[in-house]
């Protein structure tokens, strides 16, 4: 061995190293595996491993995604896999931990891999846990597991999915509503806000006029139409239902872009059928995260009736391009959304209030309040959400 090599080899035994446990990860993309990404991808000296759920026979058991090695767990099958999770997180990571001795673990929401992460404290006390609260659903939403049945959720689910918050040493969460939600769970460590980010290289980048022209001509999108748009997984929280119904209020140059998948989409298509708005409302699927701006940019307003949300990204994507927002006052909303000061409010469950709020916006009587709205809020994020800054202090508490 070389003075070099050995040198080199010194200096990465010396390295802090954290291993994550996440329930899922890319290519499965929501806001927590971006935030996963986003921040790792910032801290060179730190070394990551991460445990998850393989959830598709496609998926390697191992690769390397930026700067974290992902070891998957399971047989390829969504459901399966994530309760194998449980077990063989645990005893992969109780392997891994024989070779690397860990500094510190890492759970992404309390979900099925905190259940592998808090084992593996319970086997390795010195290894401090950290807890990163950023579920957008409520947490009854879990009774799902046991078919809705109350008293089942309540002896199997629960206990489980509090475990984590007894066996963390530190938790952080992304809003102010899920810090309030882990005090209500009892936990005796602190709790800190650490929120998520906006990618304001990505999103602030101009995409030349014809580059924006060719996009809404192949939408079916003429220039004397406003496109109200959202960007949105297909699931019952994100109430796009509601927005879609809220098109029947609004004048026919009004078109509503949805871009996202999810189970609800045959749901929704149906809905859009029944209500004769096939013309006026746009399904356009899921759309990688670097194309994402592109659409923004070519539209008016950002729309999402969220039922629950931890925090939600989409809001302040949106913001960062120059959208006025409409959303409700729900989950971690209100963290960065205020009343006519960075957005608008509309009512939860309420078609015709959303109507009434894009109706507001579009009104050239309102046009400088809308412009200062806008400006309010793209400040606000890029001041509050640079993921250079959160990625610091995720990093602080790692060592």
């Amino acid at each position: 061995m070389t003075k070099n090599t050995f040198s080199q080899l010194s200096s990465y035994n010396k390295m802090t190293k954290v291993l994550i446990f996440s329930t899922a990860y890319f290519p499965f993309i929501g806001g927590a595996e971006v935030a996963v990404k986003e921040i790792t991808d910032r801290i060179s000296d730190i070394k990551f491993d991460l445990i998850t759920a393989r959830m598709d026979k496609k998926l390697p058991i191992f690769e390397r995604i930026g700067n974290i090695n992902v070891y998957r767990m399971g047989f390829g099958w969504k459901t399966v896999d994530k309760i194998i999770l449980l077990k063989f997180g645990f005893l992969k990571a109780l392997l891994l931990n024989k070779k690397n001795n860990y500094d510190c673990a890492w759970s992404i929401m309390a979900s099925q891999a905190s259940i592998a992460a808090s084992l593996f404290k319970v086997f390795n006390k010195k290894v401090k846990l950290i807890l990163t609260l950023q579920e957008g659903d409520e947490e009854d939403y879990l009774a799902r597991y046991v078919f809705g049945n109350k008293f089942l959720y309540k002896i199997l689910i629960r206990p489980c999915h509090l475990l984590v918050f007894k066996k963390a040493d530190k938790i952080t969460s992304i809003s102010d509503y899920l810090k309030k939600r882990a005090e209500k769970n009892g936990v005796k460590v602190p709790v800190e806000i650490v929120p998520n980010g906006v990618d304001l290289v990505n999103y602030e980048l101009r995409i030349k006029n014809y580059e924006l022209e060719d996009l809404k001509r192949s939408l079916g999108i003429k220039d004397d139409e406003y496109v109200l748009i959202t960007t949105s997984r297909l699931v019952k929280k994100n109430a796009i239902e509601d927005a879609i119904e809220a098109m029947k209020f609004l004048p026919e140059n009004v078109k509503f872009l949805i871009l996202g998948d999810g189970h609800l989409k045959k749901e929704l298509k149906l809905k859009t059928e029944n209500l004769k708005l096939e013309e006026r409302i746009i399904f356009a699927g899921a759309v990688d995260n670097k194309e994402i701006p592109k659409y923004l940019q070519i539209a008016d307003i950002f729309v999402r009736p969220s039922l629950s949300e931890g925090l939600g990204n989409s809001f302040l994507e949106a913001m960062v391009v120059g959208l006025p927002v409409i959303a409700t006052p729900v989950g971690g909303i209100p963290d960065f959304l205020s009343n006519g000061e960075t957005g608008w409010f509309c009512g939860v469950k309420n078609p015709k209030s959303i109507a009434e709020k894009v109706k507001y916006i579009l009104d050239e009587k309102n046009k400088d309040e809308v412009a200062r709205v806008k400006e309010n809020a793209k400040k606000m994020v890029k001041e509050k959400y640079n993921w250079n800054r959160i990625a610091e202090k995720m990093k602080s508490y790692f060592y």
